[in-house]
């Protein structure tokens, strides 16, 4: 499979002056390095790719051995349109990415392991917390995603931001993602695939580990607690 990191935009709820997936955790890695560790060590066989924006040359230098993708349009578009330029790039396989502010305990990706080898596609979701602020979801009566976005009502739990797409459904997804307006998350793109093509996308319940988009000062610390 691909694995693609989003890491395009400019971060500034957190106010800092890098990317960022560059801030340092307690353990004296950055985000991204986190990242990285737990993906090469889950599955050292599939290449990394990371979308960049924001003074992308750091994020290079850091990591020079990565395959890099640009969104130019990064101060004037939001994650649909980093995950559709990254996927456009993908070719016979499915796709697992993830946002490039969040922090994870390793065992997520072994528990979403059979997924993926199932070609199932999934949006990981904690249903321990449900935050305001946070993209929410509903599912059907099947147990599907059925709404997905920041506006849900009674939301069953919040996404975290790590997610899988069949290779079956790329294109789907692709097609979906090129409707979404500039400002869109990705997880709208999701949404409209689910409406219009009936797409199947399991809620992976990852509530079990520790996983926390960083978005404010606050969240930095709960991360910083959390390791």
């Amino acid at each position: 499979m691909e694995i693609i990191i989003l890491a395009a935009g400019i971060g500034s709820r957190l106010g800092h002056p890098y990317p960022k997936s560059l801030t340092l955790l307690k353990t004296g890695k950055s985000i991204m390095q986190a990242q990285i560790d737990n993906l090469c060590r889950a599955f050292p066989d599939d290449p990394v790719k990371v979308v960049v924006g924001f003074k992308k040359e750091m994020i290079m230098e850091a990591f020079p051995d990565l395959t890099y993708i640009y969104n130019n349009e990064f101060d004037s578009t939001n994650t649909s349109k980093s995950l559709l330029r990254a996927l456009k790039k993908v070719r016979r396989s499915g796709a697992l990415w993830l946002n490039g502010d969040v922090v994870f305990d390793a065992r997520v990706l072994e528990k979403i392991r059979p997924l993926i080898k199932g070609e199932r596609s999934f949006v990981c979701v904690n249903r321990s917390h449900v935050g305001e602020e946070e993209v929410k979801y509903t599912v059907d009566e099947k147990g599907f995603i059925l709404n997905l976005s920041k506006k849900v009502k009674n939301g069953l739990g919040e996404a975290v931001g790590i997610n899988y797409i069949g290779k079956k459904d790329i294109g789907l997804l692709i097609e979906r993602l090129k409707e979404c307006k500039p400002n869109d998350y990705f997880e709208r793109g999701i949404e409209l695939a689910v409406g219009k093509d009936g797409l199947k996308v399991i809620p992976a319940d990852i509530s079990e580990f520790n996983c926390i988009e960083v978005d404010f000062k606050q969240d930095l610390d709960k991360a910083n607690e959390l390791l």
